[in-house]
């Protein structure tokens, strides 16, 4: 089979005998069941045996690092901008030169030297108590009004959905401007910071804050099957918002991944890439995870769609990873933990 006749049958999704020999060395600190059908389809359309190693994102990065020249990785697959930036940073990546890959991943979800792809997407929004809060924040910038005083619950600055959010704050507002929003979301908080996004979405239920901020994922992981501590009962009781609909629009996390940069089956880690780009791969994110697709107009999972339409903020992911330095700056002088 030609190339172009697989990058077609990728992207309309069709069946495909095997056509390549040999192996594909995933590194991959995405640890959701949900993507073994991403691998094992993979698997059967091209022949090409994919071989995982998981962990965490900064040791599998510190490990293709210390690895060097022989690191037998092909493929990064991680969370997050910060992260993907930390790998390019760390020069564990190289350039990708794909057709394929530049008309289906809109060009704000692209490394600026294509050296990491997103592919699916998370949109960081505010949820609240319906029953205590009767005027919700409508952007980022009014998490800082002190009507929300001792009202809030949000992440630790360590975690990258932190760093990100406030990175993008910086981007679209300047530094000036975002430390002060920063200390006043600080000021704002009904708890330290601690837990994950479900911990946030949690606090709601058990009444310790009146407003959390969390990945949609999260959410609508809940609509689509038991999460404990967020039953039917608990989940009628929050309602959520999509950031800044008449500005910026809701800023987006993303998921993503790019080729190593030494890989030894290199063409086996292009094809692995677009195919990630293809509509039956893009399907698999939103119904397995409940995400939202990278490429447009891929239809949306049950789970994900009932959460509506929204704005997305396209600011730039280059532009984002720009400015996380300064977030962390920020964090630091706010005393944001």
């Amino acid at each position: 089979m030609t190339r172009n006749l697989l990058l077609a049958a990728l992207a309309g999704c069709v069946a495909m005998p095997a056509f390549a020999e040999g192996e594909l060395n995933l590194y991959s600190s995405r640890h959701y069941d949900t993507d073994e059908r991403l691998y094992s389809d993979f698997e059967d359309a091209t022949g090409i045996t994919i071989n995982r190693i998981e962990g965490n994102a900064d040791e599998l990065i510190a490990r293709m690092q210390a690895e060097g020249q022989n690191s037998p990785a092909d493929i990064l697959l991680t969370v997050d901008t910060s992260r993907l930036e930390r790998a390019k940073a760390a020069g564990v990546l190289q350039a990708v030169e794909s057709d394929m890959l530049e008309a289906r991943i809109p060009g704000y979800l692209q490394d600026a030297d294509n050296q990491w792809f997103g592919f699916s997407q998370r949109a960081r929004i505010i949820f609240y108590d319906k029953a205590d809060v009767a005027n919700p924040p409508k952007s980022y910038v009014d998490l800082a009004d002190p009507a929300y005083e001792g009202m809030v619950c949000h992440r630790s600055s360590t975690n990258v959905y932190s760093q990100t959010l406030t990175a993008a704050v910086i981007a679209n507002f300047g530094e000036e401007t975002a430390k002060d929003w920063a200390q006043g979301f600080v000021n704002n908080f009904a708890r330290d910071p601690q837990g994950g996004d479900t911990d946030q979405l949690r606090g709601l239920v058990s009444g310790e804050c009146d407003i959390a901020i969390s990945n949609t994922y999260y959410f609508a992981r809940a609509l689509r099957k038991d999460v404990d501590g967020l039953d039917a009962e608990a989940l009628a009781n929050i309602g959520w918002v999509f950031p800044a609909q008449d500005a910026e629009g809701a800023h987006m996390n993303l998921s993503g991944g790019g080729v190593a940069a030494h890989a030894p089956n290199r063409d086996n880690a292009v094809r692995f890439l677009e195919y990630l780009a293809s509509d039956q791969a893009q399907q698999y994110f939103s119904a397995g995870n409940d995400e939202y697709p990278a490429v447009p107009g891929v239809g949306l999972s049950p789970s994900v769609a009932a959460l509506g339409l929204f704005k997305p903020d396209d600011l730039g992911a280059s532009e984002i990873a720009a400015q996380l330095p300064a977030a962390q700056r920020i964090f630091a002088e706010v005393g944001w933990e």
